[in-house]
């Protein structure tokens, strides 16, 4: 039952940012949220602030968790950047961009939140790595840029065009076709290095 709660009030958190924002969101609506009485968000975790650093971290886990088999499938930059468009679509229209939005806003002013926000979007980050890794060995590319910050370079681009295209869509659509036009211009530049390799003694 309390592992339940618990539960309910990190669902609730979560809602609670989506639909009220940070400003709005305290241990009063989130427990209206969760149906439950709001002395259990202390008693479950202290704050609401602490509440609200796990359940970002508890929605990284679900969310990447959900992309894990399609981003294990990917062998190009291309298919990174199309699949990152879907990624995009799909966390937007499930209202998690929102939620994130939220709590870098609200980290700017409650420091507490900083390191658990960072926590869960290194998530991401370290599966977009892993998937960086795996495009670039061998390639020209592996041996000129370090794919770590590479990883996070991605990263960040991708929050912040998912919170640009609130306000600017076709800005943020120029943005995407000008990242697929990157991706082609890779591929075709490691194909002309492949072609211009000598052949391997035999």
């Amino acid at each position: 039952m309390s592992n339940d709660t618990r539960t309910k009030l990190l669902e609730g958190a979560l809602t609670t940012l989506t639909e009220q924002g940070i400003a709005k969101t305290s241990a009063r609506t989130i427990a209206a949220a969760a149906g439950v009485n709001q002395a259990l968000v202390f008693y479950h975790f202290g704050s609401v602030d602490e509440l609200l650093a796990a359940a970002c971290r508890h929605g990284a886990e679900q969310r990447v968790a959900v992309h894990r088999d399609r981003l294990n499938g990917v062998r190009t930059l291309g298919e990174l950047l199309a699949l990152g468009r879907d990624l995009h679509a799909a966390e937007r229209d499930g209202g998690h961009v929102a939620v994130l939005a939220q709590l870098l806003a609200g980290a700017q002013t409650q420091p507490r939140l900083a390191p658990a926000t960072a926590a869960g979007l290194a998530l991401w980050t370290e599966e977009i790595e892993q998937v960086l890794v795996r495009v670039l060995a061998g390639s020209l590319l592996a041996e000129l840029v370090d794919v770590a910050g590479l990883a996070r370079a991605v990263s960040a681009a991708f929050v912040g065009l998912e919170l640009f295209e609130g306000v600017d869509p076709a800005g943020a659509g120029h943005a995407f076709a000008a990242l697929d036009q990157i991706a082609d211009l890779v591929t075709a530049l490691e194909e002309l290095g492949r072609l211009t390799q000598p052949p391997t003694p035999g």
